[in-house]
């Protein structure tokens, strides 16, 4: 039976009670452990990939405080893709020779490029985007740590049907994988939950006026907005929502579920509704394994950096249990053992219990998605969520 480990401190002393190294190629058990990170630094989505860094090189610290993996130091090698694809693709050729698994990128399309690349070399690679076609199909080497554009779709569905809305608006970016891919999954999936999208409308990343869409809006029989959309143009539609003055319910995606949305937006995001993995509102579920595992990393990165750990972070962190667990469970760093290992992986984290398998390479479920209300400048769930993820969390 596969095994789950409910913290980091277990994972920590699991894996530096195992010896051996279990390596081809001629490494020494002294040689570290390389683990390569591609994450937007500067451009559009530096407010992502900044808060993934965070995550991940906290992880990397306090593994390497408990002796490591395998009696082995992990390394990091950062790079930055700049936001953009083709610097996704150069960072990973500058590193690619010296790594032994990818985790990253945040921005879906520079992880849509790199991703064959890590197939065609036999890379395990953790992609930090959530894009549908990063796993459909399936890519040996390649899996997911989000929960997928797709999850995000049906859970808002879910929760449109539980409060009693059926008809919607819908705002997505044309130019960001993430947003076709959310937009497409809740276009194909409304009608099982008995939602008619009224207004269906796209825009591009660069927009700054987005008062179009909302007469659009105002217009329509639509009970409610959701906006499809990350980085800049996630504070600029919801800035022009707050002051157009339209009725309907603004529903953001977990892109904005951090202080990087909150701050710029103040009190004019009180009452709106944003998702997030489970970990951004763990303060609030009930005590169990799920909870302690979110605390092991929130009180660190709060500590260390002054606020609680956004959507990010929860991603780049989690990414960082499963890598480390797929590489104690190998032995070593053969990429194809790790591969292995990351195919029957069982393990919880701070975004929910990861069942990845030869068939199913984003592991998560929409369950482990929270609804939100912006409450005092904090995320918190929605009574319908609150109600739900105790269901997950105890189930689990």
């Amino acid at each position: 039976m596969r095994r789950l480990l409910p913290s980091l401190a277990c994972l920590l002393l699991a894996v530096t009670a195992c010896g051996g190294t279990g390596e081809s190629g001629g490494s020494g058990a002294a040689d570290p452990i390389r683990v390569g990170l591609i994450v937007s630094l500067t451009g559009n989505y530096t407010p992502l990939g900044s808060e993934d860094k965070k995550a991940v090189e906290l992880a990397v610290e306090q593994v390497n405080a408990q002796g490591g993996l395998n009696g082995r130091k992990v390394e990091l090698v950062t790079r930055d893709d700049k936001t953009a694809p083709d610097q996704g693709i150069v960072a990973y050729n500058q590193i690619k020779g010296e790594i032994d698994a990818l985790i990253g990128p945040v921005f879906s399309n520079a992880a849509l490029a790199i991703e064959p690349l890590a197939q065609r070399d036999k890379m395990p690679y953790l992609s930090l985007a959530p894009a549908q076609e990063q796993v459909e199909p399936i890519k040996s080497y390649v899996f997911v740590t989000p929960a997928l554009s797709s999850m995000y779709a049906e859970r808002y569905l879910q929760y449109i049907q539980a409060i009693g809305v059926k008809t919607v608006a819908v705002a997505w970016d044309s130019k960001s994988a993430y947003s076709v891919s959310g937009h497409k999954a809740m276009v194909a999936l409304a009608p099982k939950y008995n939602v008619k999208i009224a207004v269906d409308e796209p825009y591009e990343t660069t927009t700054s006026d987005f008062s179009a869409i909302f007469t659009h809006v105002r217009e329509s029989s639509a009970e409610a907005l959701v906006f499809w959309g990350s980085g800049a143009p996630g504070v600029t539609a919801a800035k022009q929502y707050a002051a157009a003055g339209l009725e309907v319910p603004l529903f953001l995606t977990a892109s904005q579920a951090s202080k990087l949305w909150l701050e710029p937006m103040g009190a004019a995001a009180e009452g709106m509704t944003v998702q997030s993995a489970i970990g951004v509102v763990g303060e609030h579920l009930p005590d169990g394994r799920q909870k302690q595992i979110i605390d092991q990393m929130a009180k660190p990165y709060q500590d260390k950096h002054g606020y609680p750990p956004p959507q990010f972070a929860q991603d780049g962190y989690s990414a960082c249990l499963l890598l480390f667990e797929a590489i104690r469970k190998s032995g070593g760093t053969d990429e194809t053992k790790i591969q292995q290992a990351l195919e029957s992986m069982d393990l919880v984290t701070p975004n929910g219990r990861f069942r990845y398998s030869p068939t199913d390479h984003s592991g998560l479920s929409p369950e482990y998605i929270s609804v939100n209300t912006v409450k005092n400048g904090q995320f918190v769930p929605t009574e319908w969520a609150r109600t739900q993820l105790a269901k997950t969390v105890g189930a689990g």
